[in-house]
């Protein structure tokens, strides 16, 4: 995986799962003849996406889940980011949000405590011994913001909506904010690679839908350009050389924006939200693209499936490109064509078992 992102020789493509079943079609493949609950991974062999470090880069220490309310259907929780959710208990659906911890700068002072990079709960207890793991290990050692990045922080604080008319109506209040997240997570990857080492970075930001990206190029310049370039730009002296974002929806316009910023990789790629991955490694020799596997295509019939795989060996004669999933497979993918899918996948890569 380093050696892909590198531009060194590679013998073939890595084979990863980065998504798996949701909660229901887990369920619906167990009856339909899966025999074990992890065999949707393990009987493939897919290669390793590395090993974390440990430490937490987010919120600290976390909100004690709550459940407010409940009934046969729903729960309404606080969860460990502090948001109040209503969630449905077949899993079924994503939550409805319906309260954020940040409102406005006082409640964000309040919050704000809780990313101190010196909170000592941030490091397992066993560091020590983990961190001389991890400096011997023969795996990708990476660290990650989920659920934040420099637009999904005040996302998971504040709500979408809240976030970005703060970006217009208090724009101190995000860079506050930013400039909070940016300090800490430049701190921890300093004492992780001074004492470890760090392979991986990972971001989250799910900033597009459909037709494109949530805000604008100004927007993003302001807000997440100064701090992704310091923080990425300190990730690579420090041995880094795999920078990811994931981000849904439309990503044409986004893609240069991230590069920009000192990311070298961008995840998932739907398919179903028109990305045009061949045009985007074309325009962009330093873009490493990830995912872009229409899941739609198990829905349907082996023919389906086979027309997937051909639209995908052009893109990797391209090069830079990493196929996996597009995203959580849905309910309406029958076990058998998910494993028939994986194996044809798994033979594009040139894995050999």
């Amino acid at each position: 995986m380093i050696a892909f992102f590198t531009g060194e020789p590679v013998d073939r493509i890595p084979f990863l799962m980065q998504w798996g079943p949701w909660d229901e079609t887990h369920r619906l493949w167990k009856r339909q003849g899966m025999q074990n609950d992890g065999d949707w991974y393990a009987m493939f062999n897919f290669d390793s996406n590395g090993v974390g470090a440990g430490v937490n880069f987010c919120l600290c220490p976390p909100f004690e889940r709550e459940t407010i309310d409940e009934d046969d259907e729903h729960v309404i929780f606080r969860d460990e980011e502090g948001v109040l959710q209503r969630a449905r208990r077949d899993g079924t659906s994503m939550s409805e949000w319906l309260d954020y911890p940040v409102k406005d700068r006082r409640t964000w002072e309040e919050h704000k405590s809780r990313f101190d990079p010196d909170s000592p709960e941030r490091f397992p207890a066993d560091w020590d011994a983990r961190a001389a793991q991890l400096r011997e290990s023969d795996e990708m050692v990476g660290v990650g913001f989920y659920p934040y990045g420099f637009f999904g922080g005040a996302r998971t604080m504040m709500g979408a909506e809240a976030s970005m008319v703060a970006m217009a109506e208090d724009p101190e209040l995000i860079e506050d904010i930013n400039t909070t997240l940016c300090n800490l997570w430049c701190a921890l990857i300093e004492r992780v690679a001074d004492e470890a080492r760090v392979d991986v970075v990972h971001a989250w930001e799910d900033m597009a839908f459909k037709s494109g990206s949530l805000i604008s190029p100004g927007m993003f310049r302001r807000y997440l350009t100064p701090y992704y370039r310091k923080v990425m730009g300190l990730a690579e002296q420090r041995g880094a050389n795999i920078r990811l974002v994931d981000s849904d929806g439309h990503m044409h316009g986004l893609t240069p924006l991230f590069l920009e910023a000192g990311l070298n990789g961008i995840f998932p790629y739907e398919v179903q939200a028109g990305n045009d991955v061949p045009y985007l490694l074309e325009q962009h020799p330093d873009l490493h693209a990830l995912g872009h596997i229409d899941k739609r295509a198990m829905t349907k019939d082996k023919a389906a499936m086979e027309a997937e795989i051909e639209r995908l060996k052009p893109i990797l004669d391209i090069g830079r490109f990493i196929p996996h999933m597009d995203h959580g497979i849905p309910p309406d993918v029958p076990w058998d064509n998910f494993q028939y899918m994986v194996w044809r996948w798994k033979e594009l890569t040139g894995k050999q078992d």
